[in-house]
């Protein structure tokens, strides 16, 4: 099992320039761009996967000779799944004037976060964040390179009213914008298949008992628990709900897909499903890059691809208009493409959506995920 220290060890491994400050400029010198997310607290283990994915590419772009002649320079931002610092990050990033960030994961972060890059003429590339108001509500600069909670939330709905008809079913949610957004759309689509839930209830992200809400699932009687939130309180409502004797089948969103779930459920965690688009590290675009991160003995996971596809395009759309202005990479990148990616080729609509989303099922077995 790759553990968080080794992905951490392998992150280090790669130059990266922090609390430095520069000039956004066509001419010469070095391109300061930026990856942003939680690099600490509960959700770091995801941070970690944007942090890998973007220092390699910029390492494989500048070995190979950088963006319009010039080497990048990664900026850091750590913004812990909280909107307030999220904000605090973005004035940072514009402050030392990168010319794109591929950021941030949590939608509750990267929403209030894209208001500040709009004003200050910052690129936006978001690897994770799913929440529909995310390009809904954006601007010119919100892009992401996953798919939305609207798509994954009427599969997820879907597979639930077909794989476990007249079972009781609780969805749970964090009240956060990712995971009250996703629980809603997935209830929108369990309802819609004939199906009701016996439970629609939020939890306090953060909290380390849920003993009172797993009491509450017992009296329903509930047999399929769906969460919409994020890998830690899941992990734990599971295990909780185990150890009380529960016999209940956890479906979850894509904040599932981090070895750090298995570390949190253990055995407890066996046959859990959760919803993310076909595994990247298998797609042939990715091949060299997957080989790559494995000769230094880092799994690819969840978002490390995602962050590195984010940084291709952005470069792809710098060398097309032999231009890094933010304004006009964002018009070449809704005006042209597809893009060539490690994730395979990439359009963009004109809110700044992927014109295609693959959500699938995957099954929790022996400390490992696979697609059923």
């Amino acid at each position: 099992m790759l553990k968080r220290r080794t992905l951490l060890q392998a992150a280090t491994a790669l130059p990266v320039a922090m609390g430095s400050t520069g000039a956004f400029a066509q001419g010469s010198g070095p391109i300061r761009i930026a990856c942003a997310g939680p690099l600490t607290g509960s959700n770091a283990a995801a941070g970690d996967q944007m942090k890998i994915g973007a220092q390699q590419a910029v390492a494989d772009f500048n070995a190979a000779g950088g963006v319009l002649g010039r080497q990048l320079v990664l900026e850091l931002g750590d913004d812990a799944c909280d909107p307030r610092q999220a904000v605090s990050v973005a004035n940072q990033m514009a402050g030392r004037k990168v010319a794109m960030v591929a950021g941030h994961y949590c939608s509750g972060s990267s929403i209030p976060a894209s208001k500040v890059y709009a004003e200050e003429g910052v690129l936006q590339i978001s690897p994770a964040s799913t929440n529909p108001k995310y390009t809904d509500e954006g601007s010119w600069n919100t892009f992401r390179v996953c798919g939305r909670d609207d798509q994954q939330g009427q599969v997820a709905g879907a597979y639930i009213a077909k794989t476990f008809p007249g079972r009781k079913v609780a969805i749970l949610h964090d009240n956060q914008a990712y995971g009250k957004g996703l629980a809603e759309e997935t209830k929108k689509s369990l309802n819609a298949a004939g199906q009701n839930e016996v439970l629609f209830s939020a939890y306090t992200p953060g909290e380390r008992d849920y003993s009172a809400l797993v009491s509450r699932m017992k009296e329903a009687g509930v047999q399929v628990m769906y969460i919409g939130g994020y890998y830690t309180e899941a992990g734990l409502i599971l295990r909780q709900a185990k150890e009380q004797g529960m016999a209940v089948t956890m479906i979850g969103g894509d904040a599932l897909v981090t070895k750090d779930f298995w570390q949190i459920t253990g055995a407890t965690g066996e046959g859990t499903l959760m919803t993310f688009p076909s595994d990247p590290r298998n797609r042939p675009a990715a091949a060299k890059v997957v080989q790559s991160f494995k000769a230094r003995n880092v799994d690819p996971e969840g978002y490390v691809l995602y962050t590195y596809a984010a940084v291709q395009i952005w470069a792809a759309a710098a060398e097309k208009l032999k231009s890094i202005d933010p304004k006009k990479i964002a018009e070449a990148m809704k005006s042209s493409g597809p893009w060539q990616t490690v994730l395979g080729p990439i359009s963009f609509d004109k809110k700044g959506d992927v014109t295609v989303a693959d959500y699938v099922f995957y099954v929790w077995k022996n400390g490992a995920y696979s697609e059923i």
